[in-house]
């Protein structure tokens, strides 16, 4: 008996192309009304949820890299790497969400490390580990539910952290709390600064906390440099 799932010979991995949104459905090119802006606006239009602010956070910290030009890929070890070679990862949290709230939510990121997969021959890594080199986590800082916007990049904050740290104090944890990072020196800056807080933070600046102002940094000595991250 054929397996009906076999095929002839193997499939490569298909390119990503860029949709300009105008792309029209239809049903064997019979137009239906509808285009694929449409779907999106169905489908994306929740920027505090989850799985949308996410997206929305990786897409901020491309733009401030001047890296969005291409296709987000869901597939890859890590989220984007700039034009000089750099691997970042993103991970954003908020304190307003969608649902219903007793109190503000906990600023808490994954960090579990990963193995990675690679779309272009179907092949999981042996190893866990985290496949960027720096990690940008990303907050939504306004607090009051009536003005908050993921639109407004003012009202996001960013912390960066090269990965080397994290394996360092943190090898095997998988979520971390915003005063932990603090406390491992993450480097916290505003949309403008982003791109230098990156660039600086792919050098390995050790035991120092990184305050970025106006595309410029102010380096500060930890006292606490020693003290082990706790997951709160």
């Amino acid at each position: 008996m054929t397996d009906n799932n076999t095929i002839a010979e193997e499939l490569a991995a298909l390119p990503l192309r860029r949709r300009s949104g105008t792309e029209e459905f239809h049903e064997d090119h019979i137009a239906v009304g509808k285009n694929l802006s449409s779907y999106w606006q169905w489908s994306a239009s929740d920027l505090l949820g989850n799985t949308e602010r996410g997206r929305l956070a990786e897409y901020i910290v491309a733009i401030a890299l001047d890296e969005a030009a291409g296709v987000r890929s869901g597939w890859e070890a890590y989220d984007i790497e700039t034009s000089s070679g750099i691997r970042v990862e993103v991970k954003a949290s908020a304190y307003v969400q969608t649902w219903w709230q007793k109190n503000l939510s906990k600023i808490t990121f994954g960090i579990r490390p990963t193995r990675a997969w690679d779309p272009t021959t179907n092949v999981f890594a042996g190893d866990s580990q985290r496949q960027a080199q720096v990690y940008v986590f990303a907050v939504l800082a306004e607090r009051n539910q009536a003005n908050v916007d993921p639109l407004n990049l003012a009202q996001w904050q960013f912390y960066v952290l090269p990965t080397s740290v994290l394996n360092e104090r943190a090898p095997v944890q998988k979520t971390i709390s915003l005063s932990s990072l603090l406390r491992m020196g993450a480097l916290k800056a505003a949309y403008r600064e982003l791109r230098d807080a990156i660039e600086r933070s792919s050098h390995d600046l050790p035991g120092a906390e990184v305050q970025v102002v106006a595309r410029s940094a102010t380096i500060i000595p930890q006292t606490n440099a020693n003290e082990e991250p706790r997951s709160d």
